[in-house]
């Protein structure tokens, strides 16, 4: 294991920082963050909310669009191509309301 890899798991380890989630009926660990996204259209600006969720490669191998995600009795469906970080060890996902 590379010290990244164990920075990792402390990091999901965490129950600070991490929660459990349910990802296609699998329990699984997760960061997550849930900004605000505007979206302009035409002279109009619209606020939406979005949850982004991060998990770990080895906890989801092949994360794909339109997989869902149950997080404190919320639903989500991951939305987008999921993205590694650059060891390749976490996903992040974006997701919308499901």
């Amino acid at each position: 294991m590379t010290a990244f890899a164990a920075a990792i798991d402390d990091l999901f380890a965490d129950p600070n920082m991490a929660v459990a989630v349910s990802y296609q009926g699998h329990p699984v660990r997760a960061l997550v963050r849930r900004p605000d996204r505007e979206a302009e259209f035409s002279a109009i600006t619209v606020q939406t909310s979005t949850a982004v969720f991060e998990i770990r490669r080895r906890d989801v191998p092949a994360p794909q669009a339109g997989d869902m995600i149950i997080d404190d009795g919320g639903s989500f469906v991951v939305q987008g191509e999921p993205r590694l970080d650059a060891e390749r060890l976490v996903w992040t996902l974006d997701t919308r309301p499901g």
